[in-house]
Order: C-alpha cells, then structure tokens, then sequence
C-alpha cells in the first residue's frame, strides 16, 4: 500500500473517532450544566442533577450491544460501510439533541426524548471505537499495528478537549443565552464535523484483511458466537482491564465539571479544560509507545498500567 493511502486510512480512523467521542463527551459536560435543571426538572437540585448523570451512565449499557451488533454488520458487509453507519447514527442522534425543547415547553417527553438519542448515541459508539481501530489495524503493515491502532485512539482525548472546547465558548455568553440556546450550538455545528467524517470514510477502500476473508467465502454467519466460542477467555480478559481504566477516567471526565462549578466556584470550563488536556498528552505519549519498543506490543500491559496510574494522579 502507497504511504498517501496509509495516511488516508489513519485520517479517516482519527477523524471519526473523534468525532464521535465529542458528540458523546459533549452530552456529559452539558449534562452537568444545562440537562439537569432543563430536562430533568425537580424541587432538589441534586436529584435533578443525578438523573442528569444517570442518563449519561445509561449509554454504558447499551454501548457493548452496539457493540455485539455492529460488530456482526462489519464482519458481514464490511468495515467501511458498518463506519459509514455508525457515524451517521451518532451524527443524528447528536444533531437532534440540539433541537430538543425542554421540560418547560413539552413536559416529561422531553427527558424521554433527550433519553431516546442517548441511547441511539451509545449504539453508534459501541460500533465505532472497535471498528476504527479494527481499520487502522488491518491497513497496518504488521511490524505497525501498534501504532496504527493507538491513533483512532487518540480520537477519544481529542474529542473530549473538541467538546470541552466548544462549551467554554458558548460560556463567554450571559447565563440566559447559554441557558436557552448557546448549549445547542456545539450539538447542531456537530452535523458538519459528520458530513466532513463521511466524506473521509466514503474515500477509503474495504480492508484487505476483509477482501481477502470475503474472497475466500470463509465470513462465519454469526462471528459473534465464534468470537466467544473460541476466544472468550481474551474477551474477558481484555473487559477487566478495560474497566480498571475507564471507570476512574468518567468519572474524572464528567462529575468534577458538576463538583468543580457548585462546590469549588471555579468556572465551568476550567477543571476539564486543564484535565482533559492532560488525559490527551498521556494518551499521545501512551500511543507512541508501542511503536518505539518494536511495534507489535500493541495494549502491552506496560502502558496500560502507566495509564491507570495517570487516571489515579489527574482525579486527586
């Protein structure tokens, strides 16, 4: 493969997981900020605020079912055409929260609705995080499949400062403009991000790992039952080291924008700002990793170990 494809490749992996990691991280930031006084109404504050987050933390349910489902559509049809898929659900979902009337003008349909694209959220990121690095890695050359797979996850840093970035500059407006329409802004400018995402997709070919399987007429007709028939101690392995990880990184991630603005006093934007630009720089440093020690360490226990660590430091 031509180094300008590789490099189309990796840009098309980057590019929509970015993408869809803001529009997910988005609904976060603004939960703490707008959906729990806007959407989910009540007499207590806090009750407001943490059906606020529970929603948030509905999408992790539904996010290994998008999962399981995109995952069998992109061993039956394709990677690229699943990706395509699933950026276009998220870019939906996304798009129609910004339109959303509240709680104040359609009652408690309003949070049903809000609830309803979360969940379609979580679908399109459960088939997206796996498919993009699924892509990067069956490009890769295989002395590279380290590398190759940590930048579709840089996605996920890069569109948490994207979404973090966006709402502190809706916050330079009064209170009652973000309050009423300044929040939806990032939401709807968001369906230009997906266009621009589909558009790098749509450039691509079908991996060659896939056109070959394809060729062969070998495709199972349920992969997912194969997958943990045969390799269900990695799986289980892989979600346990998973979680060690990424509960601490949420929580870091979305309650301290809440904590930091009511109990602390600081600006909305500051606390996640500075971590979330921390979380970035480990996950670029973690990312290269891999190709410096030989680039067939791909998810090495040595990174991983040294990112929960960083998890531990950065929610002190």
């Amino acid at each position: 493969m031509q180094k300008k494809d590789m490099r189309r490749v990796l840009i098309a992996s980057l590019v929509g997981s970015s993408i869809e990691w803001f529009d997910y991280f988005l609904y976060g930031t603004v939960a703490a900020l707008v959906f729990n006084t806007m959407f989910f109404v009540s007499e207590d504050p806090s009750i407001g605020l943490i059906l606020a987050y529970a929603s948030f933390a509905l999408a992790f349910f539904i996010r290994p079912l998008g999962g399981v489902i995109f995952s069998h559509i992109g061993d039956r049809i394709g990677r690229k055409k699943t990706l395509v898929l699933t950026l276009s659900l998220m870019g939906i979902a996304t798009f129609g929260m910004g339109l959303l009337p509240t709680y104040y003008t359609i009652g408690i349909w309003a949070p049903i609705m809000l609830i309803t694209l979360r969940l379609v959220q979580a679908l399109g990121i459960g088939g997206e995080w796996g498919g993009a690095m699924l892509l990067a890695v069956e490009y890769a050359p295989k002395e590279q499949r380290g590398f190759f797979g940590s930048v579709p996850q840089m996605g996920v840093t890069i569109g948490m400062v994207l979404g973090t970035l966006s709402i502190s500059i809706m916050t330079l407006l009064p209170e009652e403009a973000f309050m009423s329409w300044g929040w939806r802004v990032p939401f709807l400018l968001s369906a230009l991000l997906v266009v621009f995402g589909l558009w790098i997709r749509n450039g691509i070919a079908e991996t060659p790992s896939f056109k070959e399987v394809q060729a062969k007429g070998t495709i199972p007709k349920i992969p997912v039952v194969d997958t943990f028939k045969y390799h269900w101690r990695e799986v289980l392995i892989a979600v346990g080291a998973k979680v060690v990880e990424t509960a601490p990184f949420y929580i870091f991630g979305t309650f301290v924008v809440s904590y930091a603005t009511k109990n602390v006093g600081q600006k909305c934007s500051w606390p996640s700002w500075s971590q979330q630009s921390l979380q970035r720089f480990s996950y670029r440093s973690w990312g290269n990793y891999p190709i410096k020690s030989g680039g067939n360490r791909f998810m090495s226990s040595e990174p991983l170990q040294w990112d929960c660590l960083h998890s531990r430091i950065s929610g002190c």
